[in-house]
């Protein structure tokens, strides 16, 4: 299926109800079965305030984007410095070389629509793919934890985002 999926036509859109309840009942092979949505509401996925994108190719919904409080896993003291970002991919389309660019068009869309001063992610200490696809974008990690709800280790990094200035740059 990757083969067919233009990394130029990937974008975000508002998710609809119909792709909440495909993302909700995805299933990972374990260990990644701790991302799995199971038990999410698919209205709570399509609430605004809750901060999820569908992740489109085309017409094919591929993945979700998170930005807020979804992006947060219990156990690490998040504060207001940066927007934490997740996400997901369609399982049959993980390890096939396409988290680097749905990641990328996530960051982008959150840049434009949120403009925050940082991003943050928090990323599973086993999950050595998308620990190396994270850092290749730019993000450090900053701390590990041990969640409490599921008593694995866990990475926070951290992207700072670098904003142009208008005008002449400020004296110092």
């Amino acid at each position: 299926m990757s083969h067919s999926i233009d990394p130029d036509a990937i974008r975000l859109a508002p998710m609809t109800l119909e792709q909440a309840e495909d993302i909700t009942g995805w299933r990972y092979q374990a260990p990644h079965d701790v991302y799995d949505m199971a038990g999410v509401s698919p209205d709570e996925l399509v609430d605004p305030d809750a901060g999820f994108y569908s992740v489109i190719a085309g017409d094919t919904l591929i993945g979700f984007r998170s930005f807020g409080p979804d992006g947060q896993v219990p156990g690490w003291d998040y504060d207001e410095s940066a927007l934490d970002t997740g996400g997901g991919m369609r399982p049959e389309l993980t390890g096939q070389g396409l988290g680097r660019v749905v990641i990328a068009a996530g960051l982008e869309f959150g840049r434009s629509r949120f403009a925050p001063a940082r991003f943050r992610v928090t990323v599973a200490s086993f999950n050595a793919r998308a620990l190396r696809t994270m850092e290749s974008l730019g993000f450090e990690r900053v701390g590990t934890f041990r969640a409490t709800r599921s008593n694995r280790d866990f990475h926070v990094l951290v992207r700072v985002e670098h904003r142009r200035h208008e005008g002449p740059a400020p004296h110092a």
